[in-house]
């Protein structure tokens, strides 16, 4: 079996960091720590965007109100939404992106729906409780062929952007073991 390369470290100024995968790959919980360990603001998409009920916000209104966030001196931001990728990584020092296998993200997506359903998380907008649908599944189930491409594509045009790849939750949690040790 071939040997993984160690993932890059975090340089000591890294301000702004983006935390990209696919749903259940523990982004936000991964933005939480490297909040705590760096001492930057977490901003989770998902609860900027959702309104109660699930409701999509006016979109004008959305990208003013991001562009506001992106802007900030300082961040981790968790979440995807490709669309305001490039802008995000425009100013972002370092994405951490959580390529896990399917058979990771999905198990982990599943029992995260399992044990919050009808609930709000701490990560999502109020008014917004677990669920899970058909489009939901297959966005989750396709994201490493439809979604990852998209992600690789914008980092590829920032090359400003230090890309740090965790292949697995076990290279994730010894990365962040690493970041721990250096500080």
């Amino acid at each position: 079996m071939p040997r993984r390369s160690a993932p890059l470290p975090l340089p000591p100024d890294a301000r702004r960091i983006c935390v990209l995968g696919p749903c259940g790959a523990g982004k936000s919980t991964m933005a939480r720590a490297l909040g705590e360990r760096l001492d930057l603001p977490v901003v989770h998409l998902d609860a900027e965007y959702w309104q109660p009920g699930w409701q999509a916000p006016d979109a004008a209104w959305f990208d003013g109100h991001i562009a506001a966030i992106h802007a900030r001196d300082a961040w981790v931001i968790d979440g995807n939404f490709t669309n305001h990728l490039p802008a995000r990584l425009a100013r972002a020092d370092a994405a951490v992106v959580l390529d896990y296998p399917r058979r990771v993200h999905m198990a982990r997506m599943l029992r995260r729906v399992a044990s919050t359903f009808g609930r709000v998380r701490a990560d999502m907008a109020p008014g917004c409780p677990e669920q899970v649908d058909l489009e939901f599944f297959r966005y989750t189930w396709t994201f490493r062929a439809e979604q990852m491409p998209r992600v690789h594509a914008a980092l590829d045009a920032h090359p400003h952007v230090l890309r740090i790849t965790l292949p697995g939750p076990r290279i994730a949690d010894r990365w962040l073991l690493a970041i721990d040790r250096a500080r």
